[in-house]
């Protein structure tokens, strides 16, 4: 089949690498214009697009994707099926062009978690499983008519990153799996509205935006421990460290959690030998690694070492 894939993060470049390696030929790989980034506002490619340089395929970077001459290019190229992971929403236009239609690769068991990021809400949400999803791209997001789903349970010490990667492989041998019926018709679609009765609530995965990291350290430990994970390592869970009249922002990344009843203030600093914890309702959240803004991040035994904890809170 004569593919055209759409993405842009590394989640999206495992999948155009298997598919590579199969039979089918990649006449086209639309992704994300350069965009300029760090503190040099140096212009930076893509993961998608740096992969698709060192294979020597054919790039398309359009600002608009209802440009006349970008969609002239993908009917030119005379695509079988337009493959989606990661990328923005397509109008009609684009995604009618190939004869098979357009597909996209969900990180969530849909009608479950439909939005941008659905691998972070699911363990923010202490859900034990999730999945991968193929589907059909209609007119509105993460609605179409399902094709394959695969399940994929999720462990209580899982991270956004580590959960990244479950579905990154799973992903893209399911998208294989999905690929290989459509081309020879044996594919068999079941509209979303038929799953969505089953469920009491469907639960979204809306855009993650730094106001929705900080920590909440009223909440229940199993809620705190499950939200910091849920944003490790990406966009990272973070919190205001109050020592005297001075404040500092953090950054929390990998930790573990402790049940215990005790008596200290939610968000008390509680010594270790090694390191520190803190005190939430049930028990403690162990810091593993933390990060002070404009510092690097460090483990917790190394931050205890530079940085007087006493009288110390988070808030």
């Amino acid at each position: 089949m004569r593919i055209i894939f759409m993405g842009t993060p590394e989640i999206s470049t495992y999948s155009l690498k298997k598919l590579l390696e199969s039979n089918h030929k990649i006449v086209g790989v639309v992704t994300a214009t350069d965009k300029p980034a760090g503190r040099g506002q140096k212009l930076q490619q893509s993961d998608v697009k740096k992969f698709a340089l060192s294979k020597e395929l054919n790039i398309l970077q359009p600002e608009k994707l209802k440009n006349a001459d970008f969609i002239k290019n993908i009917t030119n190229l005379k695509p079988d099926l337009i493959v989606v992971i990661a990328f923005r929403m397509l109008p009609k236009e684009v995604w009618l062009i190939p004869r098979y239609g357009t597909i996209n690769l969900h990180a969530s068991l849909l009608p479950q978690y439909r939005g941008a990021a659905p691998i972070n809400w699911a363990i923010i949400n202490g859900e034990t499983e999730t999945g991968v999803t193929t589907f059909f791209i209609d007119e509105k997001i993460d609605t179409g008519k399902i094709i394959l789903q695969k399940k994929i349970p999720i462990e209580n010490t899982d991270t956004a990153g580590i959960l990244h990667d479950k579905i990154m492989l799973k992903g893209a041998e399911t998208l294989l799996e999905t690929i290989e019926l459509i081309d020879k018709n044996k594919q068999e679609i079941i509209e979303q509205e038929k799953i969505s009765s089953k469920y009491k609530q469907l639960k979204p995965a809306p855009k993650i935006f730094k106001s929705d990291c900080k920590i909440d350290w009223q909440n229940s430990l199993d809620n705190v421990y499950n939200f910091i994970r849920g944003l490790n390592p990406y966009p990272g869970a973070w919190t205001n460290l109050l020592r005297g009249d001075k404040e500092f922002s953090a950054k929390i990344f990998d930790v573990k959690k402790e049940i215990e009843e005790h008596n200290f203030e939610n968000g008390k600093i509680v010594s270790a030998k090694k390191g520190f914890k803190i005190a939430v309702s049930g028990g403690y959240i162990v810091i593993k690694k933390i990060k002070l803004e404009g510092k690097k991040t460090l483990n917790s035994d190394e931050f205890v070492r530079g940085f007087d904890l006493s009288n110390c809170t988070f808030v």
